[in-house]
């Protein structure tokens, strides 16, 4: 398996949230089922399956986590104006005006920034983006053939 590429940010923002969900998330769950079981019949108990529920929705957090986290590679942060996982990159396609541009996050899902949209460096647009400088033309092919866009602005994420 791959290893999972992300800058240092969302790796310590990762392993945060990874200590929050097995000290105090678990802990406040333990306490709501707790409190749930001295409410009496838990078959028609509705406040002892919605903790049940979060807590299964936790531990699966946590899973998902620590297996991301197992094999994760820290990526170095591109030079100012280079396309790079981490970064945010604005383009426009071949043929539209500057109007049309799109801003996207390069990188994994959990990079997640505000409300862009994510590519990532191992699809086919955003490895032509990898390197890409601002004024720089790529193409890839999209399942509709050849797509070329142009690099508007590149930004650290």
């Amino acid at each position: 398996m791959d290893a999972t590429q992300l800058s240092q940010a969302a790796h310590e923002r990762l392993q945060a949230e990874l200590e929050d969900l097995t000290t105090r998330g678990r802990i406040e769950v333990a306490v709501k089922i707790e409190r749930a079981r001295e409410l009496g019949d838990l078959s028609e108990n509705g406040d002892y399956q919605a903790a049940k529920d979060e807590q299964g929705h936790m531990e699966g957090r946590i899973r998902q986590l620590e297996s991301l986290l197992d094999n994760v590679e820290i990526i170095e942060t591109p030079e100012p104006g280079v396309v790079g996982p981490g970064t945010i990159v604005t383009i426009v396609y071949d043929g539209d005006s500057d109007d049309n541009a799109e801003r996207y996050l390069v990188g994994h899902i959990e990079e997640r920034v505000a409300e862009l949209d994510i590519i990532s460096p191992t699809a086919p647009m955003g490895a032509a983006l990898i390197g890409a400088r601002v004024g720089d033309t790529v193409a890839y092919e999209a399942p509709t053939g050849e797509l070329r866009v142009r690099v508007l602005q590149v930004e650290a994420a």
